[in-house]
């Protein structure tokens, strides 16, 4: 196994870890969710450069504008929780009382 293959499966895991294990702030989760794109980022980056074909340059670039898109829409989410809840806690968020 390659080490950047490794630097990948490592970094994806503990991404999904530290979503999985530290669910106490919405913020928390916002930057856990960034490290795996993060991550897959630079997996596709890398994927492309081996394939050495022109035609897949562009797609590491969609997945870094979908990236900064999921992070508005996290932020946007984030905001409009505290406002209305009062924190970031993802206790205190549940969908039967919206």
């Amino acid at each position: 196994m390659s080490s950047s293959f490794f630097t990948f499966i490592s970094t994806f895991t503990l991404g999904i870890m530290g979503l999985m294990l530290h669910r106490v702030h919405f913020l928390s989760a916002l930057l856990c969710l960034e490290g795996m794109m993060l991550s897959l980022f630079i997996a596709i980056s890398l994927w492309s450069v081996k394939a050495d074909t022109g035609s897949y340059f562009s797609i590491p670039m969609f997945l870094l504008t979908f990236s900064a898109c999921e992070a508005g829409v996290g932020l946007a989410l984030m905001v409009a929780t505290t406002r209305t809840h009062g924190t970031d806690h993802l206790k205190n968020l549940n969908l039967l009382q919206c």
